[in-house]
């Protein structure tokens, strides 16, 4: 039964990335249908990032008031549902509108999925999880450019995605019976540090009272350098891959095919990084995986730094994808050792914001700066990103094993 349940999981999460890059890899179609600005791509995704900021940081109340399968049968459908209505839209202002169901869909159940897979499952299956991610996230472009190649338009692409959404939901309605015979099955006891497979060690799912406000969550000892280093980490991913092609063109002049390709190199390292940390998880811990990762990013911008003209740039950016990969999946997994069970949600929750807030403000702030300094910056800014990411991040391990301490001699 729970092998049942993580195989359902792991469908949702491959659900999860599948829209990601839709809009992006559409939009070059989209906006002279509709008669509108290039820019304007952004305005849909800021709608969508808002709506998911919000279900983000609801997800504690939801999930103790209706538990994770609901939560996900919920989301998944209003997913569905958006895409379903981009599919229609004959307009911008519809794109607009069906943006806001996207967004709200997307947050709760990415921080409800990723708390209940923290608190039942060991780390590697939320590395592999994310690997799916990864592997969604590379189909759902596939899936439009068979669309649009077959001259069945964007559209198309987008009703192909939200009838798998569809075909999601259906499975996970059916799924709810084992969400809750799992649920009283889990029971909560003290962390072990053991790589069971099932590692339902951590707590329960059941729907309880108790949400904790924003200014209670911040107040909790190792909540504020936690979200920091979570906004760093998604700062970096982002601004890394949005700015990484125009860095290699207008700072080392190579030709923009070869940029292009080049900057796809990053994906890939991040997706393959994630497979691989499923397995070293076995020996390492969430700490030193995330500090391994570290370490990689940080030899890798290093490289970028070096003046041996476009050799080593494509290693360079396997080097940041490989040490990517394990920081959000063990960050998220280490959040109920850190906090304790009945506090993950509220904490992954806010966590989750901070990472779309990161990831929504800071790749247009590098852009303004490099516009105005020169692209030269970007492997500067991303050290930059990454000493603050460290510090926040080795600042929540000493206070997180202070309390623990002290808790235990009291």
């Amino acid at each position: 039964m729970l092998n049942m349940l993580l195989a359902i999981i792991y469908l949702s999460f491959i659900s999860l990335g599948l829209p990601d890059a839709l809009l992006g890899s559409a939009w070059p179609t989209i906006y002279p249908a509709f008669g509108v600005p290039v820019s304007y791509s952004g305005i849909i995704s800021m709608i969508i990032s808002a709506g998911t900021i919000i279900s983000s940081l609801q997800s504690d109340r939801l999930k103790r008031l209706l538990g994770t399968g609901r939560i996900t049968v919920i989301s998944v459908g209003l997913t569905a549902a958006a895409l379903m209505g981009f599919s229609l839209s004959k307009s911008f202002m519809a794109l607009c509108i069906f943006a806001v169901p996207y967004g709200l869909g997307a947050g709760s159940v990415d921080a409800a999925l990723n708390n209940y897979v923290a608190l039942h499952y060991s780390s590697r299956h939320m590395s592999w999880l994310h690997c799916m991610w990864g592997i969604g996230a590379t189909a759902g472009p596939y899936i439009m450019g068979y669309a649009l190649t077959r001259g069945s338009g964007w559209q198309q692409g987008y009703l192909i995605v939200g009838l798998l959404q569809i075909a999601l939901t259906l499975i996970l309605i059916f799924s709810l019976p084992i969400w809750k015979a799992e649920s009283k099955a889990l029971k909560p006891v003290a962390v072990n540090t053991s790589d069971d497979d099932q590692a339902q060690i951590r707590g329960t799912d059941a729907p309880g009272p108790g949400s904790l406000t924003l200014r209670q969550i911040f107040r909790i000892p190792g909540a504020k350098p936690l979200i920091i280093s979570f906004f760093c980490y998604m700062a970096l991913e982002v601004t890394t891959s949005l700015w990484a092609s125009s860095y290699m063109t207008l700072a080392r002049g190579i030709p923009a095919d070869q940029a292009a390709s080049h900057a796809g190199l990053f994906f890939i390292g991040m997706t393959a990084g994630r497979a691989i940390s499923g397995f070293m998880t076995m020996r390492l811990d969430d700490t030193q995986m995330i500090r391994l990762g570290q370490a990689l990013i940080f030899l890798g911008l290093c490289m970028l730094l070096l003046p041996a003209g476009s050799l080593l740039i494509p290693p360079a950016l396997v080097l940041v994808g490989l040490g990517c990969a394990p920081i959000y999946p063990c960050i998220i997994h280490s959040t109920p050792e850190h906090f304790g069970a009945e506090r993950s949600q509220a904490v992954i929750g806010v966590q989750m914001a901070s990472a779309y807030v990161g990831s929504c403000l800071t790749p247009p702030f590098f852009g303004s700066v490099a516009s105005r300094i020169g692209f030269f910056i970007y492997p500067v800014f991303l050290l930059g990103i990454l000493a603050l990411m460290v510090y926040s991040h080795e600042r929540l391990v000493h206070v997180t094993k202070k309390e623990l301490r002290d808790s235990q001699l009291s």
